[in-house]
């Protein structure tokens, strides 16, 4: 590990460490990326992110994630920006194709950042997944007067509740044991969701692994699929997360397109 290069990046505040496995997978385990995730002792992040070759004809490169905790994520829509806009300059274009563990995702440079298509999402129980057969648009799970949130899979798990005012919940401290509730087996992301103006959302998120973020992409798109499939606003919508805002457009074609800006911190190499 001694002397590898890494990139700090981050998409509205949620910050990656980004290393380059392109070549060889680097010699990581779970004690090393605690760490390294650690803010006083390491480097600080969220999610490290590791690039690997791709798997299938037509992507550009493939990344998978890993919590500060060590634990594994499919999925990273603030990451794939990120990893997306390395690849874009890296490679001179505009358009470049991404796998993760769970898909394989189109990225293209906007005006305002970079717009992903973030696939279908998905709301079969067994995909989710739950323990147990259930209702996905209202779940029988509550804390703290919070009740029957969605459940929906945007490339990983995520439970959505509706509230009124998404300021006034203690996510720091009901997240952690709904996100190990029972009713999930590989954990999800616990996100909770104000409509705040005409198709704008505030959104909160305490992700999988990783406790509270200043932005969850998938989050985002969790919260905006399920906020229309309850009536509350449009196809197209603006979640607003501590780290700023994303737009969110769930197309007809069941196509969730995530826009958003990224940033790179600074560049290093990682200390023994």
């Amino acid at each position: 590990m001694d002397g590898m290069r890494f990139i700090k990046m981050h998409g509205l505040g949620n910050d990656f460490v980004i290393v380059d496995g392109r070549a060889g997978p680097p010699a990581l385990d779970g004690d090393a990326v605690r760490a390294l995730s650690d803010r006083r002792r390491g480097i600080g992040f969220d999610q490290l992110i590791v690039m690997a070759p791709p798997s299938a004809p037509g992507a550009d490169a493939a990344f998978a994630v890993l919590n500060a905790d060590g634990s594994a994520a499919e999925a990273c829509g603030n990451a794939a920006r990120c990893v997306a806009g390395l690849l874009m300059d890296e490679l001179g274009r505009d358009v470049v194709h991404i796998e993760t563990a769970s898909r394989r995702l189109e990225a293209r440079r906007e005006a305002s950042g970079v717009r992903i298509d973030m696939g279908a999402p998905v709301f079969d129980w067994r995909r989710i997944p739950l323990a147990a057969e259930a209702d996905t648009d209202r779940l029988a799970l509550a804390a703290d007067g919070l009740e029957g949130p969605a459940a929906v899979n945007m490339g990983n798990p995520h439970a959505v509740f509706l509230v009124d005012d998404a300021e006034a919940v203690d996510l720091a401290r009901i997240g952690p044991r709904l996100e190990q509730d029972p009713i999930f087996p590989e954990r999800a992301n616990i996100g909770v969701a104000a409509l705040v103006g005409p198709d704008r959302l505030r959104v909160r998120v305490w992700e999988r692994g990783a406790g509270l973020t200043p932005a969850c992409g998938t989050g985002a798109c969790a919260a905006a699929v399920v906020a229309h499939r309850r009536g509350l606003c449009g196809r197209r919508v603006e979640t607003v997360l501590d780290g700023g805002s994303l737009e969110i457009a769930w197309s007809e074609d069941d196509r969730v397109l995530m826009t958003g800006a990224f940033a790179y911190s600074f560049r290093g190499r990682l200390p023994p």
